[in-house]
């Protein structure tokens, strides 16, 4: 009966409360920093954090992470990782303000550089889709300005802005 309640408001069982969400985020924000400027680990880089999962009970984290490099240069960096789970946990500790601090599970993610690949390329087709919707079919003009009703060029390196019209020669006195 509870898990029917929960599905007649709008929250699915598979979708994180906003809660975990924010706690994923700060994790993963929190990693990110904690590895880029403070790590000193040299087998730990070229590392992308791609997600993070926490438990409805924040007690542990699954990090999945994308490593550039053959098999041996992605298996050194968990490694490395794991070896400083440790630090990174303190580093999360500092941020979050739980009674408990996830503990760290990283997951290599193989083929995560061919998924960004064509999740990018999916990306930029629906732009360009939108773009082609969003026009109106009309050419291009010369116009420079868009503040008013004509189509020429209006540059200021004309050959007329020279001349003074004669409203503009004398000042209005007052």
């Amino acid at each position: 009966m509870i898990g029917h309640w929960v599905l007649d408001i709008g929250i699915s069982p598979l979708m994180p409360s906003r809660r975990i969400a924010k706690v994923n985020r700060a994790i993963l924000e929190a990693l990110s920093a904690a590895i880029l400027f403070e790590l000193r680990d040299p087998r730990v880089k070229n590392v992308t954090i791609l997600n993070v999962e926490t438990t409805d009970d924040l007690k542990a984290s699954k990090v999945r992470v994308g490593v550039r490099g053959d098999a041996k240069i992605q298996s050194l960096t968990l490694h490395g990782l794991e070896s400083s789970r440790g630090f990174l946990q303190s580093k999360i500790a500092e941020r979050l303000e739980t009674r408990y601090t996830p503990i760290l599970k990283f997951i290599l993610e193989p083929n995560w550089l061919d998924h960004l690949t064509a999740t990018s390329q999916g990306f930029l087709e629906a732009s360009a889709t939108a773009i082609e919707i969003e026009g109106d079919g009309t050419e291009p003009t010369d116009d420079d300005d868009t503040d008013d009703d004509d189509t020429d060029d209006d540059d200021t390196d004309d050959d007329d802005t020279d001349e003074v019209l004669e409203d503009d020669a004398d000042p209005p006195t007052g």
